[in-house]
């Protein structure tokens, strides 16, 4: 396909639209506008197209405009209120400085299309001009009401510093990476995991597109997706859809998702109940003893759940060695002695939610700085000052996969 070919041919230039649904309304709530071109009646990608950087600025920025004023057009006879969203690299938005996607969006305000319903969708791929101008730009945008995606800049570890500074109202989470159930445990769902709390502290909606299996439609449920799109929800199109279309659908997979992170909580509950029954009892006798007899005790009970235990006061100090597992059984490491572990994400809070409730906590699933296996960890207060931490196993946890 010549890019020539196109330009000269604008009149087989049109848009195809993709679905965004939403977990709140389980119907569409906006559509990502794509580019397609009608060779010989058939619809091509127009990505090729916008990705070669041999076709100058002005010719992308035309079909650009192009696609925006079709794309409005018909979203005008549209009886729903339904959200566009637009692709645009930083280039294509600092075009004219800006003027020229004002003007015409603003053309279509006065036709009665509210700029709120207006999505930028932008990447910085490439982009070498000045990022302080392009977020003016942003920021000029947005006072018109119009709202700001991203997905990922390639700029590697400027990648955060980004998003905390626009403060996008949608965070875009590409799950192509996610095609098969065995990269579900792995850093991926972390890293993901970490993007999600990002998303919550700076009030941005999370939107995982390319979802093509069941799977990934129940991971972007259970990672704070908001909205969600992808083949396996509704192919794009020349025309928008019925926005109810998989009002039913949706409602019963979110309810066969909602059933089993339910039962997944229960047997968490249960299990932590479990252990602080257990422990409980084993602290209690051993009281008036040292640690050195409770962890004998707590061997016995606990050699097929645990690998590492230690004592820790209310201030993150250890004040025991660490007793842990190895091939050749258990044994001491006396270096951890008087190590503070107060730094530790949430070590506090759960020190205080431990004082005031009188009870374990089992945290959530993590990494294991030394080990790097996936492991929880169960936390018993002992007294006022003394707090017991009971490492589980991987192995524990996948024998009772309910747990992982």
């Amino acid at each position: 396909m010549d890019a020539l070919d196109i330009l000269t041919d604008l009149d087989n230039v049109i848009p195809y639209f993709q679905p965004i649904f939403s977990a709140d309304e389980h119907r569409v709530i906006g559509y990502e506008v794509l580019g397609r071109y009608l060779a010989s009646g058939s619809p091509v990608s127009l990505g090729p197209f916008f990705a070669d950087d041999q076709i100058p600025d002005e010719y992308k920025f035309e079909v650009d405009q192009l696609l925006l004023r079709k794309s409005l057009e018909q979203a005008l006879d549209f009886a729903e209120p339904i959200s566009l969203y637009f692709n645009r690299t930083a280039d294509q938005l600092m075009y004219g400085h800006g003027e020229p996607l004002l003007n015409e969006l603003i053309a279509f305000e006065k036709r009665g299309f509210s700029l709120e319903r207006i999505v930028l969708d932008v990447s910085e791929n490439h982009y070498s001009g000045d990022l302080d101008q392009l977020d003016h730009l942003l920021e000029y945008y947005r006072t018109y009401g119009m709202k700001l995606a991203i997905a990922n800049f390639d700029r590697d570890s400027n990648y955060l510093d980004r998003i905390g500074k626009l403060e996008p109202d949608i965070l875009k989470i590409n799950l192509a990476a996610l095609k098969t159930t065995s990269t579900l445990g792995t850093a991926f769902g972390d890293v993901l995991f970490s993007v999600a709390v990002l998303a919550r502290k700076i009030g941005a909606t999370l939107l995982f597109e390319n979802i093509e299996m069941e799977h990934q439609l129940q991971f972007a449920w259970k990672n704070g997706g908001r909205y969600y799109q992808g083949f396996y929800l509704e192919k794009p199109a020349p025309e928008f859809i019925n926005g109810e279309l998989l009002k039913d659908r949706l409602k019963e997979k979110f309810h066969d998702f909602i059933t089993y992170e339910k039962k997944k909580l229960e047997s968490l509950y249960t299990t932590a109940e479990l252990f602080q029954n257990k422990i409980q009892e084993i602290v209690l006798r051993y009281k008036k003893s040292d640690y050195e007899e409770l962890f004998a005790a707590l061997i016995k009970e606990m050699d097929h759940v645990a690998f590492r235990m230690y004592v820790c006061d209310g201030d993150g100090f250890q004040k025991s060695a660490n007793i842990i597992k190895t091939k050749e059984g258990w044994t001491k490491q006396e270096e951890y002695l008087n190590k503070n572990w107060s730094w530790r994400s949430y070590f506090l809070e759960n020190i205080i939610r431990m004082r005031n409730e009188g009870k374990g906590l089992l945290s959530d699933l993590y990494k294991d700085i030394e080990t790097g296996e996936t492991i929880r960890t169960f936390s018993f207060p002992i007294n006022a000052n003394d707090f017991l931490f009971i490492d589980i196993s991987y192995r524990y946890l996948y024998e009772h996969d309910e747990l992982l």
